[in-house]
């Protein structure tokens, strides 16, 4: 054997070769052991630190804070925070945390796109949750098919729009509006029908879907009225109501507008066990800010109810209600926010990256044990299979399920009763009469807007 392969400490004058190593041999090997080993971590943790992004991943927030919207968007806020948080507390994404910028997008359609355009060039975040109205989610849409990003869009709607910038995990128009009017037709009996929106593209599409639904039935259109976007003013469209006489009331009115309009109606009479209302648009956590009493006995139809039966659902309330207090209520727009961070969040572990075009294709093949049940990301439309549900709304301002679906529904973004260029140009004949804008501004009558069935 020979001496000089041993280590310095086990050779020189005097030494026995193998021998044993005194004690002051054996530690000297060890510090020689572990300086190397610490040596060695040094190198992994500064290849570590250059090798994998820490940095903290950025996503953007963009709701109305203040408007007249506010009242129903700034809960989907509290819903993607406490997503976006419990991320967090479990390590982040790819070994990041996650960051936000909550943007304030004031009910108004301009400043949404404003807000877009900053949350994606000078923010820089990685996807953006965001919007109600159709007119906000119509005005940013430029935006992120130019900057070719993605904006998730956490809220039922008319359909009739299919961007690969998009993913819509609210409910499409087969989702909410079609299976609310056939059970009114088949349960309530219902054949003189009054539709009543707010006068912007959301309610002018679902209303003219209604009508081709309502013409394939042979029910009646007894009276259609808009009230001004984000108006109070509603005592003529109460009177148009009164004088119809309709077996029910379909409402697509927002935010503050639908609480004036409950009031108005319970004032003039209108009682739900004679003529029932229909709100697709207002849900517990509005009935949390007021109207109770005035919506009490009607109904609504969404994708999810806080009164859902599921353990996944209780676990929900029960977070939300940790993080918020006691006296806050879930609703449908904050299950389907919430849902958004999730999809999302699957789709980024999947992909490996924060990179916007490979997340945009892992989210279409996503799925999720959601509070309402089995939800996914339908793969061609990029539009989300969820269950639908009516409900009876309680004096308490909860909802209690009359009916529903149980299982997913596949969604449907251009309604069968007319051809998917019919329906462009009808949405695009909207926009041009209105002056390039998506609210109604100029007072026309709404005969003067709608399709022909």
């Amino acid at each position: 054997m020979n001496p000089s392969s041993f280590p310095p400490a086990v050779r020189g004058p005097g030494a026995v070769i193998g021998a044993p190593a005194t004690p002051f041999r054996r530690r000297s090997r060890w510090r020689w052991l572990l300086g190397a080993a610490a040596l060695a971590g040094l190198g992994w943790l500064a290849a570590d630190r250059l090798l994998i992004d820490r940095r903290p991943i950025l996503v953007g927030l963009l709701h109305s804070q203040t408007g007249p919207m506010a009242i129903s968007e700034k809960s989907m806020i509290d819903a993607e925070v406490l997503a976006l948080e419990e991320i967090n507390a479990a390590g982040g994404i790819l070994g990041r945390p996650i960051r936000w910028v909550i943007a304030d997008g004031a009910s108004d359609p301009s400043t949404f796109a404003r807000q877009a355009e900053k949350l994606i060039r000078e923010d820089g975040v990685s996807v953006v949750f965001g919007c109600w109205t159709s007119a906000s989610r119509k005005a940013v849409l430029p935006v992120f098919e130019a900057a070719d990003h993605l904006l998730v869009y956490p809220m039922a709607y008319e359909g009739l729009e299919q961007s690969p910038n998009v993913v819509y995990t609210g409910g499409a128009p087969n989702q909410q509006i079609t299976p609310a009017v056939q059970w009114c037709y088949n349960t309530l009996g219902a054949r003189r029908f009054f539709l009543v929106g707010s006068d912007y593209i959301w309610p002018h599409c679902v209303n003219a879907l209604i009508s081709d639904q309502l013409a394939g039935l042979g029910a009646e259109r007894v009276g259609e009225a808009y009230v001004p976007f984000g108006s109070t003013d509603v005592d003529a469209v109460v009177q148009e109501i009164v004088a119809a006489k309709p077996d029910v009331i379909l409402c697509s009115v927002v935010g503050d507008s639908a609480l004036a309009l409950a009031r108005q109606l319970r004032a003039a009479g209108i009682r739900p066990e004679a003529t029932p209302l229909v709100t697709f648009a207002i849900a517990e956590d509005e009935l949390r800010s007021g109207g109770r009493e005035d919506f009490a006995g009607h109904y609504a139809a969404w994708n999810y109810f806080q009164s859902i039966d599921r353990p996944e659902n209780q676990a929900f309330v029960r977070a939300f209600k940790a993080r918020y207090g006691s006296d806050r209520t879930t609703s449908d727009v904050i299950a389907a926010a919430a849902n958004s961070v999730r999809f999302w969040a699957q789709a980024v572990a999947e992909a490996g990256t924060t990179d916007v075009q490979q997340v945009r294709n892992a989210m279409r093949f996503q799925s999720l044990d959601a509070p309402e049940g089995i939800i996914s990301v339908d793969s061609i439309t990029q539009h989300t299979w969820r269950p639908v549900s009516i409900g009876r709304i309680r004096p308490d301002g909860q909802i209690d399920v009359v009916w529903t679906s149980r299982t997913a529904v596949r969604p449907v973004p251009f309604p069968l009763s007319r051809s998917r260029e019919a329906w462009e140009a009808f949405v695009a004949d909207l926009h041009t009469r209105w002056g390039g804008s998506w609210i109604n501004t100029a007072g026309r009558p709404p005969a003067s807007l709608r399709g022909a069935p």
